[in-house]
């Protein structure tokens, strides 16, 4: 069994990046699920979602988890962010939603 020897928040589009330096045939088989799995649901590239989390973190005032999942879903619209945002317990103006959709938009078109 491995030691974990740090932990830290990345996102899907991280973990690929992580994933791909690895030969296909060196992967375990639950690496070889996940490396399945980030290559269907990642939704940027991991240079564009790394900008894009110091960006959430820095100008809408998230915590390095909650940029994480967004980057990870990408949501599109106010509604579809408020949902997803719901879960976190805590109140996030208007305003600030739309910081983070305007920052997802400009990630996407970069």
């Amino acid at each position: 069994m491995t030691d974990i020897m740090n932990k830290e928040v990345i996102t899907l589009p991280e973990v690929k990046a992580l994933l791909q330096a690895v030969k296909p045939e060196e992967m375990d088989q639950i690496q070889r699920w996940t490396y399945d799995y980030v290559v269907k649901f990642s939704k940027s590239g991991d240079k564009q979602s790394n900008k894009m989390k110091k960006e959430l973190i820095e100008q809408c005032d998230l915590k390095e988890e909650e940029a994480a999942e967004v980057i990870n879903i990408l949501p599109q619209s106010l509604e579809e962010l408020r949902a997803f945002t719901f879960g976190w317990k805590k109140l996030i103006l208007t305003e600030n939603l739309e910081k983070i959709l305007n920052i997802i938009k400009q990630s996407s078109e970069s």
